[in-house]
């Protein structure tokens, strides 16, 4: 009798897990396999095959099934304000940047792949401010990219049915939720879903529990990490931390997952740093742009920075200054695998099934 299917399946994401240089799809998916992981996320289509080769994808995808893990890809972002900064994917559609995205989902179905992660915009994490993040851009209001985001996906729709995929948009550091909730219900869930990263709604002022309820109905991706807040001049700000070692209340926000359509969960790591990002609760520009935003999850994030600031003082949390130094490639991957072993204890704790191999790499 066939052995069911876990009720959480925990991987990486491709892009924040350390690799030596000349490394491939196909040896992370080794790697992971070893490592006792259940899937990867590669950001980016083009990262299994640069030119969409549909026998290059089948076979990655035939190794993943082989290594039992789960094979989850990437395509674009679908805001139109933002396609400019993504010029590989016009040169897919030999200049049409929709066609490109089509071609990457057709090429992808072609494979056996059918879940793959867009976002709607961008944040220049080399910048400071508001205008860091592309919610803020003065050349077009946030309600302009959105509604162009709508038509795009509106567009992509019949696409996206045709193959039998979904394109699930991330709950990325420049959107909310309420708006992400929104975009699935109008452009049909039956095409779109959402990737639920459980750390950038921090950004938005929400509450990750909350948030989690929100999107799990339409959640089909998951990008997971924790976030540690610290109090600052302009409110709060967000570090990223292994899950178990920051704010975020893992039984609640995995019991709201439950539920949801998927559940494969991909740690998404960190690079040589921690990305300290501003929550500028005192800025009213900041509220004002934000209508959905709610005093009682605000107030959630304060009391959340509170209790770690109090942890810090115990000696029981890195503090700002030590999560602010570079991260050599061994944290990184301990980043991933203390996160793993976390999520694992929990989805135990909360009556989850999920499978508990470790360095096991064979195919069950």
């Amino acid at each position: 009798m066939p052995e069911p299917e876990p009720t959480f399946r925990i991987g990486t994401d491709s892009s924040k897990f350390p690799a030596p240089a000349g490394t491939d799809a196909a040896w992370l998916l080794q790697k992971a396999a070893s490592a006792g992981l259940e899937g990867v996320f590669f950001r980016s289509a083009l990262e299994l095959s640069p030119t969409l080769d549909v026998g290059e994808l089948t076979a990655l995808r035939q190794q993943a099934d082989e290594l039992d893990l789960y094979l989850e890809v990437g395509a674009a972002k679908i805001n139109p304000f933002a396609a400019p900064e993504a010029p590989e994917i016009r040169a897919l559609g030999d200049g049409d940047y929709l066609l490109g995205i089509e071609r990457i989902v057709a090429a992808c179905a072609a494979a056996g792949i059918h879940e793959i992660w867009a976002a709607t915009a961008n944040y220049k994490f080399d910048l400071a401010g508001r205008l860091a993040c592309d919610r803020y851009r003065t050349d077009v209001t946030w309600e302009e990219q959105l509604r162009a985001t709508a038509k795009v996906m509106a567009e992509l729709a019949p696409v996206l049915r045709a193959h039998g995929s979904h394109l699930n948009i991330e709950t990325h550091e420049e959107i909310t939720t309420f708006e992400l909730v929104r975009l699935v219900e109008e452009g049909g869930p039956d095409a779109f879903g959402i990737t639920f990263d459980t750390a950038n709604v921090l950004i938005r002022g929400e509450d990750p529990v909350a948030a989690a309820r929100r999107v799990a109905p339409y959640t089909r991706q998951t990008h997971v990490r924790d976030g540690a807040l610290f109090f600052t001049d302009q409110g709060l700000c967000r570090m990223l931390a292994p899950c178990g070692q920051g704010v975020i209340d893992w039984p609640a926000l995995m019991a709201a997952l439950v539920g949801a359509p998927r559940r494969a969960l991909s740690i998404e790591g960190i690079m040589g740093r921690r990305f300290q990002l501003p929550i500028p609760i005192y800025d009213p520009l900041w509220h004002a742009g934000q209508p959905d935003m709610t005093t009682v999850e605000i107030t959630e994030l304060v009391r959340l920075a509170r209790a770690y600031d109090a942890a810090v003082a115990r000696g029981e949390r890195r503090s700002l200054a030590s999560l602010s130094e570079p991260a050599d490639d061994d944290e990184r991957e301990r980043f991933v695998l203390d996160s793993v072993a976390h999520l694992r204890a929990v989805a135990v704790g909360i009556g989850a099934t999920v499978d508990t191999r470790i360095g096991a790499g064979a195919p069950r």
